[in-house]
């Protein structure tokens, strides 16, 4: 196997990868817990889609149009 591949380096400007993720569609999910004195007081759990409405609207289309 070679290493050349690895050795390439390739110039991704941040509206490439904006473009990337509004095509594909991003999760981000996190949990916070807020405590005081190693008591529990506060649990938040998040989830995030990242998608263009364009990619949304497909993503809906699709699954209406599944078989059930």
């Amino acid at each position: 196997m070679s290493t050349d591949s690895y050795n390439k380096q390739e110039n991704i400007t941040l509206l490439e990868v904006l473009d990337r993720v509004l095509d594909k569609g991003v999760v981000i999910s996190g949990d916070i817990v807020i405590s005081c004195a190693d008591i529990d007081l506060i649990y938040l759990g998040i989830k995030i889609l990242l998608t263009s409405v364009e990619t949304m609207e497909s993503y809906k289309l699709a699954r209406l149009n599944e078989p059930t």
